[in-house]
């Protein structure tokens, strides 16, 4: 069901509830949901209006892109001073989703691209479908970036990768991108938003002030100095110990009333050429070993 009224959105915009989960889509697919002033001033008005029962966001886009960034018209006339505030309106925006109260999940598809790219480095968690391609075209449209991407990009796939791909044009694809950083998972065509819900509802499982620490303290206490992100590491731990949730959770654990943590589950690997040879030498060795005896 769309809730799009309660969060007073405009039609760029659409959201649904999904019990704790706000699914929130971005809806401008003819303009391959390119990012403009209203679209970016009513992400800021959902994330600031979400009702304490909402304890995750899946974002995606609407039709073949997730977004293919901002939405060039809005600056073609526009003179420097505005540029810098539209600049600073974007880091506000996406400073609310990276540190906000709720994990987010970015469902990604198609292009991926500039102001798209942004806004996908500001989730937690990754979904592109195969399919996805990303690119930083600033450098061919005379502009830099402007929504923290030259903070958050380099963060993921390093500074001399984001200079490459400013420089040159350079783009990547889903598969290169899961290898690089830019994604966490890699989903079929037609298949991340189910993903990206599957994750969010593992999310919303967890202990809400461990949701918190992860979202709040994590990132501080990667930047942090190490004596300082230790310091910070151990209240983070005794907080999230303390809280009532926790003692239920760890005596559930004791009790054998918590599913352990297993394995993974994954496909056997076929085995390399190298190996296939090998082992038939090995047994074809073997075999003669038996007939000698």
């Amino acid at each position: 069901m769309t809730h799009t009224t309660q969060f007073d959105l405009p039609s760029s915009l659409s959201v649904e509830l999904h019990d704790e989960i706000a699914v929130l889509c971005l809806s401008r697919p003819e303009k391959r949901n390119a990012i403009d002033d209203e679209m970016i001033h009513g992400i800021d008005r959902f994330f600031g209006a979400l009702p304490a029962a909402i304890r995750a966001v899946v974002i995606h886009g609407k039709g073949v892109h997730f977004s293919a960034g901002l939405d060039l018209s809005s600056i073609t006339d526009g003179d420097g001073s505005s540029g810098l505030f539209g600049s600073r309106a974007w880091h506000r925006v996406f400073d609310r989703i990276e540190h906000g109260d709720v994990p987010v999940v970015a469902v990604l598809h198609g292009a991926v691209v500039g102001g798209g790219l942004e806004l996908a480095a500001a989730a937690h968690i990754r979904v592109a479908e195969r399919g996805t391609f990303y690119a930083l075209p600033e450098g061919s449209r005379g502009i830099f970036v402007g929504g923290g991407g030259s903070v958050r990009v380099p963060q993921l796939i390093g500074v001399s990768r984001m200079m490459d791909m400013m420089l040159t044009g350079r783009t990547y694809d889903a598969e290169e991108g899961i290898t690089l950083g830019l994604s966490q998972y890699l989903a079929e065509p037609g298949e991340g938003l189910a993903k990206g819900l599957e994750l969010a509802k593992r999310v919303v499982a967890n202990a809400p002030l461990t949701n918190f620490a992860v979202i709040q303290a994590l990132p501080r206490v990667a930047r942090a100095d190490p004596e300082t992100g230790l310091l910070l590491e151990s209240l983070m731990f005794s907080v999230a110990a303390a809280d009532d949730e926790a003692k239920v959770r760890l005596r559930a654990f004791l009790d054998k009333r918590a599913q352990k943590v297993s394995a993974p589950v994954t496909a056997p690997r076929p085995p390399a050429p190298a190996e296939e040879f090998a082992s038939k030498r090995g047994a074809a060795a073997a075999r003669t070993m038996v007939a000698v005896l």
